[in-house]
């Protein structure tokens, strides 16, 4: 017989007991942040989610349900007839809205009637919302973060690729924020997640990790871009012993060079990422940066870079922590057995 469960239990286990994740909220709310894995089918669209709320609030909360009521019932027909079509009777969803009320009871209990065996998440996005501000935004326990740390151009994101190639538990907080974190970071058309969502990415990550073995993080600052490290996280990495990656200047600016290709081939995205270092650097040294850009040689440029402002960055940064690294990792190659065997010892 079909039936509507009540979810409260949100790990990965008990939502691995599901065939999918229902988000019913607006697109907007879905963009800002969703569960893990969800895919969105809105019961209101977000212009029909305003026009409702602006009724509820200025006439009546009868009319309001009663408007909602009409588009909720179109928006989930649209859904059978065209998403879930082919869903088989077996098809096991789990469905949820803001606060586990009347959005998300209408899809399930129309998803139940149609015969599929639906559940429905307790409190709704606010009760996984809660679950990921209790495991970040808080002091303790410290989590047992390892830093990746070096100078700029060492390869410390590859070797993050590394470590995970070889079953090593890694957080790339680069990626999961889609930024490289400098004046030159963005990447593509640098847009970046929701800070909630960046959350979101991190947690989900953590809970599904053994946290009685070491979690691989590449030193950042306290933002990433434009996204905030959560609390907890950001003191472990304070805490967290550092594996220190050496590399000659050479060797490095070759690296740069092809690690972002991308901006190189973009004159214009070039340019404005050295015009993000007005008031830091001189005006007479921007102008020599943009004239070795316009030259299109990047890899003096690279050097500059590195020996006027990237590598005094990182050294008045280190003399803040006065620790010693736990392991130096010394790098003479960046191709990828360099960062595999790099990998292999910090594993051993």
């Amino acid at each position: 017989m079909p039936y509507l469960e009540t979810v409260t239990d949100l790990s990965p286990e008990n939502l691995a007991r599901y065939d999918a994740i229902i988000d019913v909220r607006s697109p907007a709310e879905f963009a800002d942040d969703h569960m893990p894995g969800a895919i969105s089918l809105p019961v209101l669209s977000n212009d029909e989610r305003a026009r409702v709320g602006t009724v509820y609030k200025q006439e009546s909360p009868f009319r309001a349900n009663r408007i909602g009521g009409a588009l909720v019932a179109r928006n989930i027909a649209h859904h059978l007839e065209r998403a879930l079509a082919d869903k088989p009777k077996s098809w096991r969803p789990l469905v949820y809205c803001w606060r586990g009320g009347m959005r998300s009871n209408a899809m399930a209990t129309i998803l139940s009637s149609v015969g599929w065996p639906t559940g429905v998440v307790k409190g709704g996005y606010r009760t996984w919302r809660r679950e990921v501000v209790e495991g970040l935004d808080c002091d303790a326990p410290l989590l047992p973060v390892h830093l990746i740390d070096g100078q700029t151009g060492t390869g410390k994101t590859a070797l993050l690729h590394a470590l995970a190639a070889q079953g090593g538990q890694v957080l790339d907080l680069e990626g999961l924020a889609n930024h490289r974190g400098s004046a030159f970071g963005d990447v593509g058309d640098g847009a970046q997640p929701a800070q909630r969502m960046f959350e979101t990415e991190i947690w989900d990550q953590l809970r599904r990790m053994d946290l009685s073995k070491p979690v691989f993080v590449e030193a950042e600052s306290a933002l990433v871009g434009r996204r905030r490290v959560p609390r907890r996280l950001w003191r472990s990495m304070l805490a967290a012993p550092r594996i220190e990656m050496h590399m000659s200047l050479d060797v490095r600016a070759d690296y740069l060079v092809r690690t972002y290709a991308d901006i190189i081939a973009e004159a214009p995205r070039l340019s404005a990422a050295i015009g993000k270092l007005k008031g830091i650097q001189s005006k007479e040294t921007i102008e020599d940066w943009l004239a070795l850009a316009a030259q299109k040689n990047f890899t003096e440029l690279a050097r500059q870079l590195m020996e006027q402002h990237y590598d005094p960055l990182y050294a008045r940064s280190r003399k803040r922590r006065e620790d010693a690294p736990e392991t130096v990792i010394e790098m003479t190659g960046t191709g990828e057995a360099d960062f595999t065997a790099a990998a292999a010892q910090l594993l051993a």
